[in-house]
């Protein structure tokens, strides 16, 4: 495992071949298929091939750049946190975790942890957050991270044109 970083609970790492069950499991949920339809594998050869193309992005700054989130204490993969490039040198953030273990901080820690190691990678003091408004618990980890949230209103998100909110954090 080629760890990125280490926090009280978490490792945040980056993505391996043995990972695929996890991933294709975790992509399953229902907040995935309704907050990010494109990040569901409906078959584990789906979730091999993308882990493969995600692999091969970590010795490049073309991204996107997807580290998966596992438990420390169950050495369990819950999900992932990844900048992605949104063109004109700018990266977006990105993260799930599973969610049967939603609630409990991960995603903020995960954030919180990730944002000013991977903003520094990458040559970045700005990252965007940009979500469906009604997504309120993604707003919130957002926040806690210290996103400001700058635009509320219709715009292109993944296939169409929704409600969404851009936030921006800043190292």
């Amino acid at each position: 495992m080629n760890k990125l970083l280490e926090t009280d609970r978490l490792i945040i790492t980056e993505m391996t071949m043995d990972m695929a069950p996890d991933v294709h499991k975790n992509s399953l949920d229902e907040d995935t298929r309704r907050f990010v339809p494109d990040e569901v594998f409906e078959t584990l050869d789906d979730a091999k091939e993308t882990i493969e193309f995600l692999m091969s992005q970590y010795g490049s700054m073309e991204g996107p750049l997807v580290y998966a989130v596992i438990i420390k204490d169950e050495n369990k993969n819950i999900g992932y946190v990844q900048l992605v490039p949104i063109g004109e040198g700018k990266w977006e953030i990105g993260y799930h975790i599973a969610k049967a273990f939603t609630g409990k901080g991960y995603a903020t820690e995960a954030v919180k942890a990730f944002l000013p190691v991977m903003s520094e990678k990458v040559g970045t003091n700005e990252v965007y957050g940009i979500r469906l408004k009604e997504n309120a618990a993604s707003g919130r980890v957002l926040e806690k991270c210290g996103f400001e949230t700058f635009f509320t209103g219709e715009g292109a998100y993944h296939d169409g044109v929704y409600e969404i909110c851009k936030s921006v954090w800043k190292a």
